[in-house]
């Protein structure tokens, strides 16, 4: 392999690995990134940047070589993490406006989370799960997290590209949208003869209350199902709120932080007059607070139906660096009430154990769950994605309601 190839492949990791705790003074002790040294031996960093420096058929900007190690060695810990560079300190608020998703990034690209209903980008056919390639023709990879964030704000009436690769079809598009002020939706409900189904957009300051607001109007002798499946930010204390409004005491989730000790969070009961049923119907993006919920409501009986969580309830810290900039680092993650990893990110903790047994859509026997991150379903159900129907009622055969009604049915009749 060509010299110069073999250190652009390798040296990065390593500049960043021993450079990092070596250069950059933390104004306070920063939690402790434990990454894998790919090239195990070579300890003396002044010989990497010496090979560096001698090597390069063009001169090579030392501070962007040890910053980009440095990215790199933050996002193999987790894809949120992210280095700032000085200059990135003194960047302006990039603006209001947004174009309404959520983006997670993976390496080289960002995997879209969440769609806000009726924002631009769900009026030009961002859907869950399709991918973002290029921002203003500038490639995802080299970005990290918080710049990536930046990139899709800006001021209300700008435009942002993006090349999308579309998951449902596989189509590779540029598609450009116009960013405008972000309102979050409301709470919506579906009243059907044999259940009401309320789906909750996000866990925002004041959620419980629109919600606690409008179950007095609902028919109680009915299954209410919450629909979580795009429910993506808010915060904790929503989440146990909300909780509250169905359930009992009990607990909500821990939160773990690096060198402190975990914290409980518990449900706040409201002690409304209870359904005849409640029932949760969860995604693969049911994110963070959505997550801690679910755990929650299924921790005191309450079946689940869909599929396993996501598992991103994180929380970041920004750390300063004495000369200059700074890195944010997720420094705490969550805990389910049933010990499920709400913070592992998609990826399965190492020492992580399997939670729980799954049971099939058609109530098929009991089968191992193998993953140890996100919230299992109590049944699995692979519905349709709800922005497919967004403004209009689902096919009967992609509507999750049946199913749910005849596990819920069922249960009362194999109890009798």
């Amino acid at each position: 392999m060509h010299q110069r190839t073999w250190l652009s492949l390798f040296t990065f990791p390593l500049v960043a690995a021993f450079t990092y705790p070596v250069m950059f003074q933390p104004v306070r002790e920063a939690p402790k990134i434990v990454a894998p040294d790919p090239l195990a031996g070579l300890s003396d960093i002044q010989d990497v940047l010496t090979l560096v420096r001698d090597n390069y058929v063009d001169t090579p900007d030392m501070e962007k070589v040890i910053g980009g190690g440095i990215q790199g060695v933050l996002e193999r810990a987790h894809p949120l993490n992210s280095y700032l560079s000085p200059e990135d300190l003194h960047l302006p608020d990039p603006g209001p406006g947004g174009i309404g998703i959520t983006v997670v990034k993976r390496n080289i690209y960002a995997q879209v989370v969440a769609v806000v209903p009726d924002s631009p980008a769900a009026k030009a056919g961002f859907q869950v799960s399709d991918m973002v390639r290029k921002v203003d023709g500038d490639s995802i990879g080299p970005m990290s997290a918080w710049t990536l964030e930046r990139r899709l704000r800006g001021p209300v009436g700008s435009e942002v590209s993006l090349l999308r690769y579309a998951a449902a079809n596989g189509d590779l598009k540029k598609i450009t949208v116009k960013r405008i002020r972000i309102q979050a939706p409301p709470i919506s409900v579906r009243r059907d003869p044999r259940a009401t189904v309320v789906a909750i957009p996000d866990l925002a300051p004041g959620r419980a209350a629109e919600l606690k607001a409008l179950l007095p109007g609902f028919d109680h002798k009915l299954p209410l199902v919450l629909d979580l499946r795009q429910c993506a930010g808010g915060s904790l204390p929503e989440a146990g709120l909300v909780a509250g409004l169905f359930v009992g005491e009990g607990p909500l989730a821990t939160v773990e932080e690096v060198g402190k000790a975990p914290v409980q969070l518990a449900i706040t009961p409201a002690g409304l007059p209870p359904f005849a049923q409640v029932a949760v119907l969860q995604g693969t993006y049911t994110l963070g607070p959505a997550e801690a919920l679910s755990a929650a409501l299924k921790k005191q009986s309450v079946p689940l139906f869909g599929e396993r969580t996501y598992g991103l309830g994180v929380e970041r810290t920004r750390f300063l660096l004495k000369q200059g900039g700074a890195v944010e680092i997720v420094n705490k993650r969550w805990m389910g009430a049933g010990g499920e990893y709400l913070g592992a990110g998609g990826e399965r903790p190492e020492g992580a154990k399997p939670q729980d047994t799954v049971k099939g859509g058609g109530g098929a026997a009991p089968k191992s769950e193998p993953f140890g991150y996100g919230v299992t379903p109590t049944y699995v159900i692979k519905p349709a994605r709800p922005e497919e129907h967004a403004g209009k009622a689902p096919k009967a055969e992609d509507d999750p309601l049946p199913k749910i009604l005849e596990q819920l049915t069922a249960k009362p009749k194999a109890a009798a």
